[in-house]
């Protein structure tokens, strides 16, 4: 029987985020499919959009007012003649002659500013009286006109986004495939959700909430259902699951003598990246490849499952759906409450962010372990311990990871 990982496997919480990013960075997604644009949204652009003109196309006005020349408005108050008005969508036909010294034209957002006309001032520092019009405040040259080609060049690569994509007149995409994720859970205490649990036994909810993360993720979950926990059967449902561009098992990855997981992997050549984490929950954690496939080795309790998915899995399967890779970012609240802890592990803690503006605060979702899924349906994000903290007074600025 092969041997299992070997030290040192077991790495800070700084290091595995490392490792994973470091992965889904060289993640190069290859296959493609053509969907309508509706249908694109959230999905990731295999091919660049690029501008079919220039945009805008016109000089654009910004703001409901006056196109005007700015340098007639050196001495205020001062009254101009108003020789036409200017309307969205107005054909270059229609559009007034050019503005000349002592002149404007009424104009509205969006539409194209006349020859002559270097600025826009807004109709609120105006009073029309007939075909004259009083201005009471300067603009600069270009204030309020949107100089045409400022946006984007024709031919230029836009960014990628639904929208843009329907301004350049593209009623269908190219975006890489969702990746398929295979998920298992392994365990005899396990049963599915339609079966009344014994005594000893729970319900297979963490199939279900990884299945909500992947898709949020942009994957599409394939469900494999629950290993039991015996050798043969588990690898014959892994060797399944590596069919599939991504592997997430739950359970089966601590010390205990039937968590076979990781034995099974060895067996089947896997590569192991690490076998653990210096966080709680989700200490147990595992991340590798085998068969030029990614798995990771998921801890079996609710929260645990949640939270590694967080922080390890989703930077992968969002590579593998072709996202760009990204740092993991925080946002900072002040304490509620004080949180005594032990050191030695970054923990990532259910939390409760409350208030709003510059108000806002956060404290401790009441939780009783890695197990307590009604805690994480209480809570809005994590709070983030340092290793090195023992104990956060009340009013301390902490780390929140929103969910």
């Amino acid at each position: 029987m092969a041997a299992l990982p070997q030290p040192p496997s077991i790495l800070t919480f700084e290091e595995a985020r490392h490792v994973v990013e470091g992965h889904a960075a060289q993640v190069q997604p290859q296959i493609k499919e053509k969907v309508e644009l509706f249908a694109s949204i959230g999905r990731v652009l295999a091919e660049p959009i690029a501008a079919d003109r220039d945009y805008p196309p016109f000089r654009r006005a910004m703001r409901d007012g006056y196109a005007l020349r700015a340098a007639d408005l050196t001495n205020l108050p001062v009254t101009l003649e108003v020789i036409g008005e200017i309307k969205a969508g107005a054909e270059p036909a229609a559009l007034p002659r050019e503005v000349a010294a002592g002149q404007a034209a009424a104009i509205m957002t969006g539409a194209p500013a006349p020859d002559g006309a270097d600025a826009v001032v807004m109709v609120e520092y105006t009073s029309l009286s007939g075909q004259r019009v009083t201005v009471t405040r300067a603009v600069g040259s270009g204030d309020n006109i949107v100089a045409a080609g400022s946006e984007a060049r024709k031919g230029q690569v836009l960014l990628h986004h639904v929208a843009l994509a329907a301004s350049v007149g593209l009623q269908s995409v190219s975006v890489f495939r969702r990746p398929e994720v295979a998920i298992l859970s392994t365990g005899d205490e396990i049963v599915e959700i339609g079966e009344r649990p014994g005594p000893h036994q729970i319900r297979n909810s963490n199939s279900y909430s990884l299945a909500a993360q992947v898709q949020d993720a942009g994957g599409v979950p394939k469900m494999l259902g629950i290993a039991r926990d015996e050798a043969v059967p588990l690898r014959r449902l892994i060797e399944q699951g590596l069919k599939h561009d991504l592997l997430l098992l739950t359970g089966g990855v601590s010390m205990g003598r039937y968590d076979l997981v990781e034995q099974v992997l060895a067996e089947l050549g896997a590569e192991f990246f690490f076998t653990g984490a210096q966080i709680q929950p989700g200490r147990p954690v595992v991340f590798g490849r085998v068969q030029e496939r990614y798995f990771f080795g998921l801890p079996g309790n609710p929260i645990s499952t949640m939270v590694t998915f967080e922080l390890f899995a989703r930077p992968l399967l969002e590579a593998l759906a072709g996202m760009a890779a990204r740092e993991l970012s925080f946002v900072h609240a002040r304490l509620k409450s004080e949180i005594k802890t032990k050191t030695g592990l970054r923990r990532f803690l259910p939390g409760l962010l409350s208030g709003e503006f510059e108000q806002a605060e956060v404290e401790l979702a009441g939780w009783h372990g890695s197990g307590d899924v009604a805690a994480m349906a209480r809570s809005n994000c994590y709070i983030v311990i340092p290793p090195d903290r023992e104990r956060i007074a009340a009013g301390e600025w902490v780390a929140i990871l929103m969910r």
